[in-house]
């Protein structure tokens, strides 16, 4: 067998997530680049080809084409560019985890290769993640785009959830049963896991996640009549979510505290107008506990789903099988950026322990006291590397001699086309 120079080099590790992504190199403890996924696009380019085929020679046309693909940015730089000018038009290449535009995917990762992490995507095998309920199709299209496009040598497509609980592998010991609960920016997942295993028929997934926590405090603070410029407000919310937001216990007890002494709860947000410089300021208060509480009661937020995060949980655990529940309650995993919330797992805990005792009390008098049932262990798992434990996990992994093999390579996808992305196997052999 011939050595592959490119398995001698670190992979890459690129989690593609709808609010951010995080990319760096296996073997890392963080990210090298946390960055929006957002992709700025010229439009005037387009429009000028347009106009100019009529009477002009090719070559204009051609070489305006060819700029256009090449005048656009990514992440930060993408909100400031379309801020300062109109030229730029932002496009979000994920929808509630789901890649919803290609061509902007493809420039997307084109940029993240080139100017952040700054590498020939030919020298490196590539670890990419997504989202437990995508279609084989995307697979396809993502191993088209990896292998046509930047010509790289292997690739692996990981399912989230399971990367977030390889990432506690390291910081606990080796518990690969669990229910990872991943709540990015924009969709909730909870995913029972098996011995590495994900166990499909149990997903559950929540229509509510991050975004929709930044678009109940910018709710909120727009029904307050806090002087925010419309076109910072969403930013606004989004940093207010991320700075001053916590869970609370009691949501009665918490709006009491905050009236007896709001000097103490009330926060001030200083801005400047994005068009003007102008200086403003704003208040933050109950929104600081009532964005999180929108996953433990969310018909404050949208009365279209009413079912708090614990239910979820536990409905999900109830449908795994029988013989894996208590070692399921016994690891609930965080995973992603909403979960970073004070105390969020606290309550969780709290909530689901809640149920499960209920239960317990119930089928105890259902059968009249002459069987004890043992009492279940509700554990959730929080970890300093919560916020971007995909990624971790990702680098864990992608460091492990075995993935090489584990991986579809260039040939492999000469040899039988895109189809061979839809299978991601554990063990090669084993399909």
């Amino acid at each position: 067998m011939i050595m592959d120079p490119a398995t001698s080099r670190p992979a890459l590790v690129i989690d593609n997530g709808t609010g951010y992504t995080k990319l760096g190199f296996a073997g890392n403890v963080e990210p090298s680049f946390i960055l929006p996924t957002v992709v700025a696009v010229n439009e005037s380019f387009l429009n000028q080809t347009r106009a100019t085929t009529k009477n002009s020679n090719w070559l204009a046309q051609h070489s305006a084409g060819v700029m256009a693909d090449l005048d656009f940015f990514i992440g930060e730089e993408a909100l400031t560019r379309s801020k300062s000018s109109n030229t730029y038009n932002l496009s979000y290449p994920i929808k509630h985890g789901q890649v919803d535009n290609w061509d902007a995917m493809e420039r997307f990762w084109q940029q993240c290769i080139f100017n952040y992490l700054r590498c020939d995507p030919e020298d490196h095998y590539f670890l990419l993640t997504e989202s437990p309920m995508t279609a084989p199709e995307s697979r396809e299209y993502t191993g088209e785009i990896m292998f046509e496009t930047f010509n790289i040598p292997g690739l692996y497509i990981a399912v989230q959830p399971v990367l977030a609980l390889a990432a506690g592998y390291t910081t606990s010991k080796c518990e690969m049963t669990g229910v990872v609960v991943d709540i990015g920016d924009g969709a909730t997942h909870v995913v029972p896991v098996a011995d590495g295993y994900v166990i499909g028929s149990s997903i559950k997934s929540i229509p509510i996640a991050g975004r929709d926590v930044t678009l109940f405090i910018q709710q909120l603070m727009r029904e307050r009549g806090e002087h925010v410029p419309p076109e910072d407000s969403f930013e606004v919310a989004r940093k207010v979510k991320e700075m001053y937001c916590y869970t609370c216990s009691d949501i009665v007890k918490e709006f009491n505290k905050h009236d007896k002494e709001p000097g103490k709860y009330i926060k001030h947000w200083r801005g400047t107008k994005p068009k003007t410089g102008a200086p403003y300021s704003c208040d933050v208060g109950y929104e600081r506990f009532l964005g999180p509480e929108v996953l433990f009661n969310p018909e404050i937020y949208n009365s279209d789903f009413t079912t708090p995060l614990p239910d979820v949980i536990d409905k999900c655990i109830q449908s795994a099988p029988i013989d894996t529940r208590r070692a399921l309650y016994k690891n609930i995993v965080l995973s992603g950026g909403s979960t970073m919330f004070k105390d969020f797992h606290r309550r969780l805990q709290r909530d689901i322990k809640k149920i499960v005792d209920a239960r317990v009390l119930a089928s105890d008098a259902r059968l009249g006291g002459n069987v004890k049932a043992q009492p279940v262990e509700v554990n959730v798992v929080s970890h300093p590397i919560q916020r971007y434990a995909v990624w971790f996990g990702g680098s864990v992994l992608a460091s492990t001699p075995e993935f090489f093999a584990a991986c579809h390579t260039k040939a492999e996808y000469e040899e039988y086309g895109a189809s061979i992305c839809r299978t991601n196997p554990v063990f090669k052999g084993m399909y």
